[in-house]
């Protein structure tokens, strides 16, 4: 579907020069019923509500109610974290559903430079991920890679931003059986569930929702300034977590690939020869993540009348960075680059810019200029210190660190 001088394209090298718009994709400014959406408040009336309900309906799932009780606990208070330049605040966050009561913990750091409330980035964090570390001597659990790269605290708060984390697996665990655990066990009778029920990528996102309903009550969050970060599952989790929670005022994902920032209607895997990147049929190996519904949109990611451009337009006109690298070809960074570039018009209706760009970027050179960031590291797989870094400099760009 893609012409033909797409076909030589290899993501490692020089710039492409301006590619073909990928064929077929879904209209993200035309309603369900065919009006043609011309400024904002036809958006936030008509459009963005149907889009949202499509996406909860046939792939992420139906939440129940809001918790009917929220409660806070700081359990460790430390005011010399971090070689002494943060504050340490480990909360117990207690939620209670018509089903049970639970609990999940989060980590703090809040930067001692700043003489008043920090910028803050929620990371949802996998469970192997050392988030338990108060970064200081005596009181490590984690190796030197996972305190310096996959949750880079030093950086973040010598930059002057604050971040909090918590476990996805603290949440609902990450198998089929999770469904009898955590958020589910307290807000749903199992038995209940029906084939539009929220998998666990909606269940981590509603974690990241209740650390916002915490850092509301933090004195030291500046919550008009709240990110949101997540890596691959946890990146998909994060873009849902901003598309339905408009307090996540910059929403960054990492390498979140197939039902988070990339374009299904697109063949990747015809680029070049030994390409591949991950479709429907491979990701619903993951059955849990998504609502049942999904299965029926096995094998048609080319037909599927919906796709993940519009997930990412739901964010506007908030900001949203996406992360790719050249070496993960199982996300499809030029997939994820797409759906950046084909949600930028949701911006526009707001006159705003979205992504800035007329091709393919070079590794390691960032596409920043709108509010909507692309950039493409050199490597694998993960979320690094340098995907951190550009996550910063775009909050910078719009003002989050005066």
């Amino acid at each position: 579907m893609i012409a033909a001088t797409l076909m030589s394209v290899c993501l490692v090298g020089s710039a492409m020069e301006a590619l073909p718009v990928p064929e077929n994709v879904p209209e993200l400014l035309v309603s369900d019923s065919g009006n043609r959406i011309t400024t904002s408040a036809q958006w936030e009336r008509e459009r963005r509500p149907e889009l949202l309900r499509t996406f909860e309906q046939e792939l992420y799932g139906k939440r129940p109610s809001v918790p009917l009780g929220l409660s806070y606990e700081t359990v460790v208070a430390r005011d010399n974290a971090v070689d002494g330049l943060a504050k340490l605040r480990r909360v117990k966050i207690t939620y209670r559903g018509p089903c049970g009561t639970r609990d999940f913990v989060v980590t703090a750091f809040f930067p001692k430079c700043r003489k008043g409330p920090a910028p803050i980035f929620v990371y949802i964090a996998f469970d192997k991920d050392g988030i338990t570390s108060a970064r200081s001597t005596g009181d490590c659990h984690a190796g030197p890679f996972q305190l310096d790269e996959r949750w880079p605290v030093k950086k973040l708060i010598s930059r002057g931003y604050a971040t909090v984390a918590f476990r996805c697996g603290h949440i609902v665990d990450d198998d089929e059986d999770g469904f009898r655990t955590g958020a589910y066990s307290a807000l749903e009778d199992y038995r209940k569930r029906t084939d539009s029920s929220w998998g666990a990528i909606s269940a981590w996102a509603w974690g990241a929702s209740r650390v916002a309903d915490w850092l509301e009550t933090e004195p030291l969050a500046d919550t008009n300034h709240l990110a949101v970060v997540g890596h691959s599952r946890l990146g998909k989790s994060a873009l849902w977590a901003g598309a339905t929670d408009c307090r996540f005022a910059l929403t960054c994902a990492s390498g979140s690939g197939c039902c988070g920032a990339k374009l299904n209607h697109i063949e990747l895997n015809k680029i070049k020869e030994g390409y591949w990147d991950e479709h429907i049929e491979r990701i619903l190996r993951f059955r849990h993540w998504f609502a049942r519904r999904f299965d029926y949109y096995r094998g048609k990611d080319l037909e599927m009348p919906f796709d993940q451009h519009q997930l990412i337009a739901l964010c506007a006109p908030r900001l949203v960075a996406i992360a790719s690298a050249s070496e993960d070809e199982g996300a499809g960074p030029l997939g994820e680059y797409w759906a950046a570039r084909l949600a930028s018009p949701a911006w526009e209706l707001y006159g705003r810019r979205g992504l800035v760009t007329s091709a393919f970027p070079e590794t390691e050179h960032p596409e920043q200029e709108g509010f909507v960031s692309y950039h493409l590291r050199k490597g694998g797989h993960d979320l690094v210190s340098y995907d951190w870094e550009r996550f910063m400099d775009f909050a910078d760009r719009h003002g989050w660190n005066q």
